[in-house]
Parts: C-alpha cells; sequence; structure tokens
C-alpha cells in the first residue's frame, strides 16, 4: 500500500516548515516517488529471500522459489517442502529456517497480516517474532506495505547519511541522534524517511 504522492508532499511540506534545509533540499531535488509494496507475508518472504545476496541472485532464488512453491506462495506448500528442495530453490539452511519461521506463524495464526496492532511498537514486535526479520525489516514492511506515515528506521545507514547531508551536520548521526532529532517530525517520519533515501548520493544536491 505504502505511502501515497500525495502524503509524502503533505508531510515533507510540514517538515519543511519546520526545517529550512529541508524546503531548499526538496527545490533542489523535487519529491520522491512513493515506495510501494504488497501487504501480506508474500512480501517477507521476498525480504527472506533477498537478504545478504545481490539482486540478480535474489531474483534467481525467487523465480525457483515461486515456481516450487506456486504463485500464491501457499505456506503450507513451504513447511511439506524438505530441505532438499527448497536447497534447490538457492535457500541455505539459514534461509529456510527463517522462511518456516514466518509460514508457521502464519498458518497457526500467530501472526495476523491483515490485523496487525495499530500500535506501530506493537506492530514491530510481532513481526520481529519471524527469526531472521528484525527491527529495520519490520519498520521497512509497514512503511512500504501498510503505509504507515511515522515510521522512522533510525538506524538505517542511508538515513543517517540523507540526514549528514541535507542538515550539513559535521558528522554522520548514530542511531540514537538520529532517532532523537526526528521526534519534532512526528508524525512525518515516515515521509521523511523516504526523502533521506531519495537525497543520499542525489547528484542535484
Amino acid at each position: 500500500m505504502g505511502l501515497s504522492a500525495k502524503q509524502i508532499k503533505t508531510g515533507l511540506d510540514a517538515v519543511a516548515k519546520l526545517e529550512p534545509k529541508f524546503g531548499l533540499a526538496l527545490k533542489q531535488a523535487g519529491y520522491p516517488e512513493p515506495r510501494i509494496r504488497e501487504r501480506g507475508y508474500g512480501t517477507l518472504m521476498r525480504t527472506i529471500v533477498g537478504q545478504q545476496v545481490s539482486v540478480a541472485a535474489a531474483a534467481s532464488m525467487w523465480r525457483k522459489f515461486e515456481a516450487h512453491v506456486g504463485e500464491e506462495l501457499a505456506p503450507e506448500r513451504v513447511l511439506e517442502s524438505d530441505f532438499d528442495q527448497l536447497r534447490a530453490c538457492g535457500l541455505s539452511r539459514q534461509k529456510q529456517g527463517y522462511m518456516r519461521s514466518l509460514c508457521e506463524l502464519v498458518v497457526s495464526g500467530g501472526l495476523d497480516f491483515d490485523n496487525l496492532p495499530k500500535d506501530d511498537e506493537e506492530a514491530i514486535a510481532q513481526l520481529t517474532l519471524i527469526k531472521g526479520i528484525g527491527r529495520w525489516s519490520a519498520e521497512i514492511y509497514l512503511l512500504f506495505a501498510e503505509g504507515r506515515g511515522d515510521i522512522w528506521p533510525a538506524g538505517d545507514l542511508a538515513v543517517q547519511a540523507g540526514l549528514h547531508k541535507l542538515l550539513d551536520l559535521p558528522e554522520r548521526p548514530s542511531e540514537k541522534a538520529t532517532r532523537d532529532m526526528a521526534e519534532k517530525w512526528r508524525p512525518h517520519r515516515g515521509a521523511t524517511a523516504i526523502f533521506t533515501w531519495h537525497c543520499y548520493n542525489n547528484p542535484a544536491l
């Protein structure tokens, strides 16, 4: 679902009133495009497949995985697959463990992607029950698949580097400093995060 272009613009316009340097960067780099992922466990399946491998390798593994389990990505199909079947898709023992953890939670009802808690921290806590899904992956899911407007992945190095550049800071801020400085940008931190990615290594700036 993700944040719409209108939501991103509204959020950034509000933050720019608080941070003039953001306003200047908006004039130079323009507004970022929406980043949208599908809601549901399939998106986190893709996340697991893509962890610590190249884009090309992830795409190859995903094609094999989807061919094996079917386009519906039924979690039951994953759980009934043996090690060698999933290994043939390119999934390491570790990735298989993460994938099975996700599918077991979905099948058991321990994780309902249609009814995650409305409170962001509670939703993050539920998503991180999945082995291999840490806070960053949970935050990215909530921002891009659910369009939660105040998600702030302060541990993301590109967010930190983007703030370093945008605000002309003496050094890249730590995760704690990144989290602290964004408190005044609530409830528009999601749009702000998208803008930091947009500006990171942007030649217009």
